[in-house]
């Protein structure tokens, strides 16, 4: 016997995901980042449009539990060492731009009459942004390890925090009372929470993680993941803290495991279907009747709240050293209205407060603008970096100059063949270590005022500064550098700067990492030497235990792995591994050192003979051999006459190989390069 069970919102659950697929497939179709689909899907069957779905409460509960399952897993890829590493970042960079923001729609509402409370309640509204679609966009797009994405992620964390403040100061705004000490006495017990629980939880989830991956049943492993998420949520939030932030801090908590990465694969699913019930519960909040009566207000007001954001966020970002290509880039991320602040305006509704104080339309312009904004966030993420750049071309880059100064002062020392290293992230960090132990000498750029001043207070050398910019690559002496590592996660900057550091220096090796084997091919267009893909990598590791599990010989195993390596890496050409495996050991005796170089089009270099160049003669420079395609010629005659591509391996002394650059330097530097100079 069967049971007829009528489901009331069974039709509308239908609705939602059945609209929510075709429109993100047309997306994809269109090459349209799904986000962008799911709001539009969500405007289509709202009940301002066809009205397929009349319950929007369900919805919001839907969307809630997916924007807990967005920060858990975006807090397992985090962890806490990261979140530390940007504490200043958190509290000044986020405060600063909550508080001038809030600021600056008093100052505006009071030249326009409006009440200050009014002002207030309106710049808590605007200060927030969407840490669902920035942070959903940036995972989805590799880069949430990136400078922009770290950035971008300390100020929404602050706005989490400051959003339970402001949720306790509306009541004051509206004049219902409560008093300074009850807030403070609230705002206490949440800090004293969240400190509770990630104290308490580093000692205890890994422990019961531990417990349960041992009896090695899936369904009981995800039950405690999921029981993990959801009960920090449920704590956080009975001290009035957002479930958001408690999520977040779960997944913090979980990332300290051994067992993060294979929680955050259990999870990824429930994350998808519920992140994208989110975004169309967004978009069903839309009056379209609204956009097409108001269409020029909107947009003016729209881009209004556009250029306050990125200024302001910009500036808070500025101010804590950053330069302004990355200052700028986190900006414009920043720069739309965030679905927490749907939250705040139904609070203010029930307070009596309403946005810019015009009642309804007030709401409904809030709405409308909110959602405009995030339509075309995904069109901020992509501009970033070129927004960045742009900036950097004006005067603004001098923001920041003094501080550069400061720091730089710091390296006055005399390099040679050294080690130029560009990030001082976790592979950084090693790679100090590595040169240290084997006094090798190096100089370390890096954009993180604390980091810098953590290494020169350890005797490290070590300046501030944008490697992107010509003349912080030239107070790291590249000229007389003979390798370059970038070690930073940054695809948008790590090209351009492999093109500046091989035009200062054309005999530098430079080798970069990148997460994604993906990204390879970018730092072999722009001229990177070595390429190492975290992806890659990782999977020679598992492919070698693999092997040895099954008692495959040593040799045998290696053979395999170059083989691998030479497949996939198709950046590597020919035998080029054989010239860096000479300029990486070296032939450094008496003071001799050995480089490699490749003729560029353009340079002088090309299409004159060695004996022409004079390198011996001038330089004191020795060719010992040059690769063409397949073939190497060992000791050339004078008589060779190079071409472009080919590339030298060559012996001299490092300040011979400063003085004869510009014979292998192209005559003009690449059109992107040519404001730096």
């Amino acid at each position: 016997m069967f049971l007829a069970v009528s489901l009331p919102f069974l039709n509308e659950i239908v609705a939602l995901f059945l609209v929510s697929v075709v429109i993100a497939f047309l997306c994809y179709k269109i090459k349209l980042v799904p986000i962008v689909g799911f709001l539009i899907a969500g405007v289509i069957i709202g009940p301002n449009a066809l009205g397929l779905v009349q319950d929007q409460e369900l919805v919001d509960m839907l969307a809630e539990i997916g924007i807990i399952l967005l920060l858990f897993t975006i807090g397992i890829e985090f962890s806490l060492e990261k979140l530390a590493r940007i504490r200043s970042a958190i509290f000044i960079g986020g405060g600063l731009q909550v508080l001038l923001t809030v600021v600056s729609v008093v100052g505006i509402f009071l030249l326009l009459n409006i009440d200050w409370k009014i002002g207030i309640y309106t710049g808590f509204l605007v200060a927030l942004s969407s840490t669902a679609i920035i942070l959903g966009l940036l995972s989805e797009q590799n880069k949430t390890d990136t400078p922009t994405g770290r950035l971008s992620l300390a100020v929404l964390i602050f706005q989490d925090f400051a959003i339970i403040a402001m949720v306790l100061l509306i009541p004051l705004l509206s004049g219902e009372g409560g008093s300074t000490v009850d807030i403070l006495l609230v705002l206490g017990k949440a800090v004293l929470v969240v400190i509770g629980i990630i104290v308490l939880a580093r000692k205890i989830v890994p422990w019961i993680l531990e417990k349960v991956a041992q009896t090695r049943r899936q369904e009981l492993f995800l039950l405690t993941v999921m029981a993990i998420c959801f009960g920090t949520a449920a704590l956080t939030n009975l001290a009035d803290v957002s479930l958001a932030l408690g999520a977040f801090l779960a997944g913090l908590v979980v990332s300290e495991s051994h067992y993060s990465d294979h929680a955050l694969s259990e999870i990824l699913p429930l994350k998808t279907i519920f992140n994208a019930v989110f975004f169309v519960s967004v978009g069903m909040l839309l009056d379209v009747k609204f956009v097409f009566e108001y269409p020029l207000l909107l947009l003016g007001i729209a881009s209004g709240v556009l250029f306050l954001k990125f200024v302001l966020s910009s500036v808070s970002l500025l101010v804590l050293g950053y330069p302004i290509r990355i200052a700028a880039a986190s900006g414009i991320v920043l720069a739309q209205i965030g679905e927490f602040s749907f939250v705040l305006e139904r609070a203010g509704r029930k307070a009596g407060l309403e946005p810019g104080g015009f009642g309804e339309i007030g709401s409904q312009m809030f709405i409308a603008v909110s959602v405009i904004l995030m339509l075309l966030t995904p069109l901020f993420l992509k501009i970033s970096p070129k927004v960045g750049e742009l900036l950097s071309k004006t005067p603004l880059k001098k923001l920041g100059e003094k501080r550069k100064k400061n720091s730089e002062s710091k390296s006055g020392i005399t390099l040679e063949d050294h080690v130029i290293l560009v990030g001082y992230g976790p592979a950084g960090r090693n790679l100090v270590r590595i040169f240290t132990e084997t006094s090798i000498p190096f100089i370390v750029i890096e954009m993180n005022p604390k980091s810098v001043n953590e290494m020169n207070e350890l005797g490290i050398n070590a300046i501030y500064g944008d490697a992107t910019r010509a003349h912080i690559l030239e107070h790291a002496q590249i000229e007389q550098a003979k390798l370059c590592v970038i070690a930073i996660n940054d695809p948008d900057a790590n090209p351009r700067i492999i093109k500046l550091a091989k035009y200062l220096n054309p005999t530098l090796q430079v080798i970069v990492r990148t997460r994604y084997l993906a990204e390879a091919e970018a730092m072999d267009i722009a001229g990177a030497d070595i390429v190492v893909p975290e992806e890659m990598e990782t999977t020679v590791r598992l492919f070698s235990n693999v092997l040895s599990a099954y008692m495959i010989p040593e040799p045998e195993i290696q053979q395999h792995i170059r083989e691998l390596r030479a497949e996939d890496y198709q950046i590597m050409r020919g035998s080029i591994q054989e010239a860096h495996l000479m300029v990486l050991q070296g032939l450094d005796e008496e003071g001799l050192h050995t480089r490699a170089v490749v003729v560029r089009e353009g340079s002088y270099a090309a299409g004159k003979t060695l004996a022409e160049l004079k390198l011996r003669n001038e330089y004191e420079i020795t060719v010992l051999t040059v690769q063409r395609g397949e073939k190497n010629t060992g000791n050339p005659a004078g008589s060779f006459m190079l071409e472009a591509g080919d590339r030298l391996v060559m012996v001299g002394l490092a300040s011979r190989f400063a003085e004869a650059a510009e014979v292998f330097r192209e005559e003009k530097p690449p059109a992107e390069l040519e404001d730096d100079f």
